[in-house]
């Protein structure tokens, strides 16, 4: 090797490099340990496991800890181990192998004569080839070593060298097992690290294992005198990303500090010595044109090189982010050409753009903005739009991407409703007003909403002709994938069908739903195929009027048009809507297992929704209407469901109906306790008439719509008159809803329950008045009509009115049990006791099917010496009345039925009730179920209170006395 000359005398040690200067001492020296160094184990661990292994790479950014870890190691191992720290100065080879034989001596090694390093060599420029005979003598005398030597070369990225590289790996492949190398590096070394990875010889720590973990930040601040909760440590490392320097640089920072804990949380990194650390360790290093870019990119959260192009106006990106990240200079690669920016480095980067550029940020933002809503990254061109403090043209984005049904639904509509939330009056765009209208209509605030959608509207009126909205125009999109200004119109209609379910206008609906589908022919296919939620909603709100209007028929069309959709992400708020309404159409034609069913389906989408949101697992396969509970009847909000899931509570409708269903069935406590979940004092949400402002439904997503509000107000009552409180109920339907046209089935059941009402303060006749003020003839106001022409004596008037009626094959049992036991009683006052029991009997069974009591409930005395017959007895027994009864001639007075209940034992009560016979602990029972200790104590509590004991062995009995065991 040049500059190497060989030599017959003895070996002696030389104190001289090959210029002459004397070997710096230091360079040989393994580094101390700081006072307050955590050792970490796990990387210790790796080291010694990667000992069979002839090459090492420790590869990390500055402060990653790579230097004190191999020092950590190094210290007190008892083989040879050789420490040489490059420097930029040993870029001659004569001077590296002088350097790495010097160290060799230092570690103790034995060196022949041949492998002394004179002086003159000092100016060699060229070490030959690989094979010279000093790089062999080297190699030859390692390989026959019997111990190997370990040589650790710190800071090995400052030699860039390729002569050196090929000769470092010449000698470490032919000493064999006598040399094993360590490189403590910032970048990829110039060996041919794939040959060593594809034969299993190199062992590798880079700085994703480098990073501190939650635990270990915690021990090293304690270290510092920092005990702080691991949660803390937790968010400095995220932070931080577990970067080792920025760790002991913020806990020494926080020693100083009044609130050591708020500091670690809430500390400046632009006014931390953090700063003064990557300013100079990294920024300062580079290139001008490598400094100019990681300054403007510092604007960004992840980016292409196509991306950092636009903002730098060059095209040297790709080639400069490739370099960054192989020197570990704190940019990562993402994959797919995607990067970022270490968090802490670029939150230092953007305070220093703007000490240095001040003004230049808001631009960088605009230009990524425009850039990437040209490449239809929309989330990410709202994020700098609004930063670039461009609300018209955000909102433009916004409109044009026709993504504005994201405000009302979907797992992005809280944070866009946040993103747009600061805007001010300075956006004037037809947009902007757009934006306005559909956050204030998302809040049912119709004063407001309605006002900004008119405004809207007259500016897009005058926009006829133009190619859109005055911020598309030098997008980058190409021109058959610009909406125009179609997708603002279609937006709308949207906000125009909801501002008419909301104030109950079905032609309004209707006009804006035939505006829309002409609007549809006019944007490209990809954007409507994007935003199924545009017609999701739009047939929602469109449902909803039609349903508000009594067009039942009508408005099942358009809302199970959702439902049969694929679901998706961001239309499954909508179609928990629809399943919610095609509900309360199943309740009013009284048909109620199959409201039940499709109101616990929506309770199955909400609990889908708010997985999916909280990201723990994809969502679950649609489970059948009854999977929610193994009797089919809803579960509380928040109770435990039987898979052992936490069941997300359903939509304000789906809550209503089934509270509706509850009360229906006697079940007054769970009816009560669905309905305390809904906004409104007594279960009643809060009203507002037209111009007024509303409150939210009983869901987020779900408005307060008429259909809602009028719905809340008839279950509240008919709760109330099945508590025995008419005044109460009576005056909770007085109140009118208010809206732009009369639903003719919230004013008819309206007057049924005040009708009700009257009934149960005996005064029949005003009941009948009542009703037949009601214009549209409805088959259960026509039942309740007949129940109060019985009431105030007048049976054949009664049967009369239920003659005419010939129901449809909608209408459910809820109606015709009713109707059947207004004939029941007819024909009991008219003496004809074996028609009226024949009448109960058909009522029963057809009540049985839906567990429908309510109507026995209501109809007074006369009912109960049917029941107590053996044949209807049997009929009732075990969901009207408990127990069954073996029908005798002469039935004792002990043997009659007990009293009708008014409450029965819920599935999960009995499943509690079976296993308290089988005397199981309360423990074992919460874990034969998959529930907690004190759900099953809540069940215990409820079976006690409904079969009036007060101990387990009394339930037992009394429920065998019942016959429910």
């Amino acid at each position: 090797m040049a500059g190497f000359e060989e030599s017959d005398s003895a070996p002696t040690a030389p104190h001289a490099d090959p210029r002459g200067d004397p070997f710096l001492r230091t360079r040989f020296a393994i580094p101390a340990r700081p006072a307050m160094f955590l050792r970490r184990d796990r990387l210790v661990r790796h080291l010694d496991r990667s000992c069979p292994t002839p090459l090492t790479m420790v590869n990390g950014a500055a402060g990653a800890g790579k230097t004190l870890l191999v020092a950590d190691w190094a210290t007190g191992r008892t083989e040879p181990l050789a420490w040489l720290t490059t420097e930029a100065t040993d870029q001659q080879p004569a001077m590296f192998w002088a350097y790495f034989l010097q160290a060799l001596r230092a570690s103790g090694m034995p060196l022949s004569a041949e492998l002394s390093c004179p002086a003159e060599a000092a100016g060699a420029t060229d070490a030959g080839r690989v094979d010279h005979p000093l790089l062999a003598r080297l190699a030859a005398e390692l390989s026959a070593r019997d111990l190997p030597v370990t040589v650790v070369l710190d800071q090995y990225d400052r030699v860039t060298d390729q002569v050196i590289a090929e000769q470092l790996e010449f000698v470490l492949h032919h000493a064999g097992a006598g040399l094993r190398l360590i490189l403590v590096t910032r970048t990829e070394p110039l060996l041919p690290l794939h040959r060593y990875r594809a034969a299993g010889d190199m062992t590798e720590i880079r700085d994703a294992e480098l990073a501190f973990t939650p635990q270990e930040a915690a021990v090293l601040l304690e270290t510092h005198g920092l005990r702080v909760p691991l949660h803390v440590a937790s968010a400095l490392v995220d932070r931080t990303r577990g970067w080792a320097a920025g760790l002991r640089l913020c806990a020494l920072a926080a020693k100083e500090s009044p609130n050591p804990e708020r500091y670690l949380k809430e500390f400046e990194a632009d006014r931390s010595t953090v700063a003064d650390f990557l300013l100079a360790e990294v920024l300062k290093r580079q290139t001008p044109e490598t400094q100019d870019l990681l300054l403007k990119v510092s604007v960004l959260d992840g980016f292409s090189p196509a991306l950092a192009n636009a903002l730098t106006e060059r095209a040297d990106a790709e080639p400069l982010l490739a370099g960054l990240c192989r020197e570990n200079a704190f940019v990562e690669d993402l994959g797919h050409s995607r990067y970022r920016l270490h968090p802490l480095f670029g939150e230092i980067l953007r305070a220093h753009l703007r000490m240095r550029s001040p003004g230049l940020e808001p631009a960088l933002h605009r230009r990524a903005a425009a850039w990437l809503r040209s490449s239809g990254s929309l989330a990410e061109t709202l994020g700098h739009g609004v930063a670039a403090g461009d609300w018209d043209f955000t909102a433009g984005a916004l409109v044009d991407d026709l993504a504005i049904g994201e405000l009302f639904t979907g797992p992005r509509s809280d944070d866009l409703a946040a993103l747009f939330a600061p805007m001010g009056p300075e956006a004037t765009s037809p947009a902007a007003d757009l934006v306005r209208a559909a956050r204030e209509l998302s809040r049912s605030d119709l004063e407001h909403g309605l006002t900004h959608l008119g405004r809207a509207r007259r500016s897009l009126e005058g926009l006829e002709g133009s190619d859109g909205l005055g911020e598309s125009e030098g997008d980058g999109r190409p021109p058959d994938e610009a909406p125009g200004p179609a997708a603002a119109r279609l937006s709308c209609e949207l906000l125009e069908a909801l501002a008419a379910r909301l104030t109950g206008s079905p032609g309004r609906a209707e006009m804006a739903a035939r505006a829309a589908e002409g609007l549809r022919e006019e944007i490209p296919a990809h954007l409507l195929d994007r935003h199924p939620e545009v017609t999701a909603l739009l047939l929602t709100h469109l449902g909803s009027t039609r349903l508000w209007a009594g067009r039942f028929e009508d408005a099942r069309a358009a809302l199970s048009t959702v439902t049969e959709s694929p679901g998706t992400a961001v239309t499954a708020a909508a179609r928990e809507e629809c399943l919610g309404r095609l509900a309360l159409i199943d309740y009013l034609d009284g048909w109620l297992c199959r409201a039940e069913h499709k109101a616990l389906e929506a309770t199955t989408t909400a609990a889908t929704m708010a997985t999916a949101a909280a990201g723990t697992e994809g969502p679950r396969p649609a489970q059948p209407p009854d999977a929610a509970h193994p009797t089919g009847r809803a579960l509380p909000p928040g109770a435990a469901h039987p898979s052992g899931l936490a069941q997300a509570p359903p939509s304000g409708m789906a809550r209503l109906v089934l509270a509706a269903v509850a009360v229906e069935r006697g079940e007054l406590s769970h009816a009560q306790a669905l309905l305390d979940t809904t906004d409104g004092p007594d279960g009643r949400g809060g009203r507002a008439g037209r111009g007024g402002r509303r409150g939210r439904g009983g869901s987020e997503g779900d408005p307060l719509d008429p259909v809602t509000e009028a719905s809340r107000v008839i279950v509240a009552a008919r709760l109330l008159l099945a508590r025995g409180k008419p005044s109460a109920a009576l005056a909770a339907v007085e109140s009118a809803v208010r809206a732009d046209v009369v639903s003719p089935w919230a004013q008819g059941h309206a007057a049924l329950i005040a009708s009700a009402a009257h009934l149960a303060e005996g005064r029949p006749e005003t009941a009948v008045k009542l009703l037949q003020a009601v214009p549209d003839v409805q088959a259960a106001c026509v039942v309740g009509a007949a129940r109060a022409q019985l009431a105030a004596g007048r049976p054949d008037e009664a049967i009369d009115l239920l003659d005419r009626v010939r129901p449809e094959g909608r209408t459910g049992p809820a109606v015709t049990v009713r109707a059947t036991l207004v004939r029941a009683e007819a024909a009991a006052r008219t003496g004809d006791a074996a028609a009226s029991r024949g009448l109960v009997a058909q009522a029963l069974r057809e009540a049985r099917r839906e567990r429908l009591r309510r109507p026995f409930l209501e109809v007074g005395a006369w009912i109960r010496p049917s029941l107590d017959t053996a044949p209807l007895r049997v009929l009732a027994a075990g969901w009207l009345v408990p127990g069954a009864q073996r029908p005798v001639e002469a039935p004792r007075s002990e043997d009659r039925p007990p009293p009708m209940v008014v409450e029965e034992l819920s599935g999960r009560e009995r499943d509690v009730l079976q296993r308290l016979a089988r005397t199981m602990s309360t423990e074992e029972i919460a874990a034969d179920l998959y529930v907690s200790v004190n759900t099953v104590k809540t069940h215990l509590k409820s079976v006690y209170r409904k079969l009036a004991v007060n101990r387990r062995n009394e339930a037992v009995r009394r429920a065998r006395e019942l016959h429910l065991l």
